[in-house]
């Protein structure tokens, strides 16, 4: 399973439009066969930034993914608002293991 951590910084005034680009593309992104769980999220302690979680199935679900026709709406709308920064991790998840101390 590969996991996919982004922050993207926006003005606080944008929260509104990011949400109107993100919903669409979440909703189209959960309904995809090797998305496993797909959210974004603004902080909490610091307005206009967005976290973004995402599992994939494996490589080639992302790969798939990038190819989507809601990928490209998104992107061309996010370049639109013009994010202040924006970082992409990718990490590849190991086993599940219970919670220490939980």
């Amino acid at each position: 399973m590969l996991i996919v951590l982004a922050d993207a910084k926006f003005d606080p005034a944008q929260a509104d439009d990011v949400a109107a680009i993100a919903r669409p593309m979440i909703e189209a992104s959960r309904a995809e066969a090797g998305c496993a769980g797909y959210d974004y999220a603004f902080d909490m302690l610091e307005p206009g930034l967005m976290r973004v979680r995402e599992w994939w199935k494996d490589e080639q679900a992302l790969k798939d993914h990038f190819a989507t026709p809601h990928m490209v709406v998104f992107l061309k709308a996010l370049r639109g608002l013009k994010p202040k920064s924006v970082t992409i991790k990718c990490h590849e998840l190991g086993p599940e293991r219970p919670m220490p101390n939980a």
